[in-house]
């Protein structure tokens, strides 16, 4: 196999060990990789070096990842925005890419998964469904998912989310009070 085309990548996430380990993994496969721990030195960034993709955390400390998605597309249109979360839901992914993101991951992920998401977006391949990244979850992930995605369209209202359920609301915040079903590992 070759090496890919040099590609600039920005690393956006408030943990330092974790950017630091996955900029340096990057930057082994091939990538130029700059690294910022808030938003406005991401911005910054994007104006000085103009990379062709960014790897967003969906949370930066106080910061939203998400809120930084259509900042970051007004300085460069054809940035290609891949999110990471340790929160993910359905909702979270579709709010994701109604701002503009183009793919989404969910922690933990290896360097191998996010250079396979950002490599993807250049290839010649129109398949959405050949996508690496997306698999089957379990039947409790997707409920815990379904109900993420209900709370977020009542904008957090928990009794309207569980009458749009038709669950009773306390059961409904004993669900949510459980952390989300993790993904058994393959």
């Amino acid at each position: 196999m070759t090496d890919p085309i040099p590609h600039r990548v920005l690393l956006i996430d408030d943990d330092a060990v974790f950017s630091a380990v996955l900029a340096r993994a990057l930057s082994a496969r091939g990538f130029t990789v700059d690294v910022a721990n808030d938003g406005a030195r991401a911005l910054a960034l994007v104006r000085e070096h103009a990379p062709e993709s960014a790897v967003l955390d969906l949370k930066l400390g106080s910061e939203s990842g998400l809120a930084l998605i259509p900042q970051l597309l007004a300085v460069s249109p054809d940035l290609h925005i891949l999110l990471l979360t340790g929160y993910a839901s359905i909702a979270t992914a579709v709010e994701a890419i109604k701002r503009g993101a183009h793919d989404y991951l969910a922690k933990p992920v290896d360097a191998d998964q996010v250079a396979q998401a950002l490599l993807g977006s250049d290839g010649d391949s129109d398949d959405a469904d050949s996508s690496p990244t997306l698999h089957t979850p379990a039947l409790k992930r997707l409920e815990w998912e379904h109900i993420q995605r209900v709370l977020n369209e009542c904008d957090g209202n928990i009794s309207e989310a569980a009458r749009r359920l038709g669950l009773h609301r306390r059961t409904l915040q004993r669900k949510l009070a459980k952390r989300p079903v993790r993904e058994s590992g393959t």
